[in-house]
């Protein structure tokens, strides 16, 4: 059976352009579209690909000049293989519709929408990690249809864009293409909606997920789920869902990156003379060593006791602040003794005072003085 013309099957001048050449097979692509044609879809489907292969042809200037030149025969015997065509219509629209809307194929199925569930933890929790159950209210695929918003599982081409999910509108001079409003640019609707669901392919429930923290996440670190966000729509993808970490506020440490910290009071004899205490550590208590003469605010760092984060190797440090603690509710005997300690230090100002800080606080009050007089 000999081929037609390629000129005569788009219905075109030979001198057409390449804006002309689109605008035909446009035409022609929507005429023979599968679902317009649901009583012969085989007829349909040679016809389309007549078109198609024209369309391929005239639009390459090399494969042109040898057909306008040489006709069928001169595609042949430039090495381009008559033209012919494999795939099924589905791989064919797919391409073409892509082509002409500048989207990916004819029917764009819309995902599902991602959640977002924020997760409070204890410091503890946070950086030893934990199992935790959450319940997330979300939209499912319909059990009753199986997510296809059919009562019966049929499916009819859309009315309003004819089958091919977009839909052209004017406006003034210019022509816009858009997303079907009817059909969502699914290119098909149903006939017999789904009692449960309404046709949507989803309904509203609580999802019930045992979400596995890993040991070391920090507030605002965020744990993707794929697949557990909102069901698509008629049983397309479902999108995800991110578990964001809160960490609440610590009675006795904070965090920064990988190290902790925590005050210590200690005693105003324990500063002065030296001694020990324990300390607590998210991984159970330790001894801390205070030297004699220690001063309020000194930090003393223990290293490897504070947190090995998910983005490192290494463990970080815990830093402890002291502050020296002046004691309260002395009573009558308490108080003389340190009446009496206090006048056994001496003057603030002699050479060897006992109080450094003291004595070089009073030094600098005394150059300002002498700046100011």
């Amino acid at each position: 059976m000999s081929k037609r013309d390629y000129y005569e099957v788009l219905g075109v001048e030979r001198g057409a352009d390449k804006a002309e050449l689109k605008k035909a097979f446009r035409r022609l692509a929507m005429k023979y579209h599968p679902d317009r044609n649901p009583d012969d879809p085989d007829s349909a489907q040679e016809h389309f690909k007549e078109a198609k292969e024209a369309y391929e042809v005239l639009s390459d200037e090399q494969k042109r000049a040898a057909y306008d030149q040489f006709g069928h025969d001169g595609l042949k015997s430039g090495g381009f293989g008559g033209g012919g065509f494999s795939g099924d219509v589905g791989d064919i629209f797919g391409d073409i519709f892509g082509d002409i809307f500048g989207g990916g194929g004819r029917r764009r199925q819309r995902r599902g929408a991602d959640l977002r569930y924020p997760l409070d933890l204890d410091l503890e929790e946070a950086v030893h990690g934990v199992t935790r159950e959450i319940k997330v209210p979300t939209l499912v695929g319909c059990e009753g249809c199986g997510g296809t918003g059919s009562e019966d599982g049929r499916r009819k081409s859309c009315g309003t864009c004819g089958g091919v999910g977009q839909v052209r509108m004017q406006q003034g001079i210019f022509s816009v293409q858009q997303t079907c409003p009817a059909c969502r640019g699914q290119g098909q609707v149903v006939e017999n909606p789904c009692n449960r669901c309404g046709g949507a392919g989803r309904v509203q429930e609580q999802k019930t997920l045992s979400v596995r923290i890993p040991p070391g996440v920090d507030d605002g670190d965020r744990i993707r789920l794929a697949g557990e966000g909102e069901a698509g729509e008629r049983g397309t993808q479902s999108g995800d869902l991110y578990v964001e970490v809160q960490v609440r506020q610590h009675p006795i440490f904070q965090r920064d990156g990988d190290d902790l910290y925590c005050e210590i009071p200690i005693r105003f004899g324990t500063a002065a003379l030296g001694g020990e205490m324990r300390v607590p550590t998210l991984d159970g208590d330790v001894n801390l060593k205070i030297p004699a003469e220690t001063q309020s605010g000194r930090m003393f760092r223990m290293r490897g006791k504070g947190v090995k984060s998910v983005r490192s190797r290494s463990k970080g440090d815990l830093l402890c602040r002291v502050t020296v603690e002046t004691p309260v509710k002395l009573n009558r005997e308490q108080k003389d003794l340190l009446r009496a300690f206090e006048a056994s230090l001496g003057d603030e100002t002699e050479e060897h005072s006992q109080n450094p800080k003291a004595s070089s606080w009073m030094d600098s009050v005394k150059q300002f003085f002498d700046r100011m007089a």
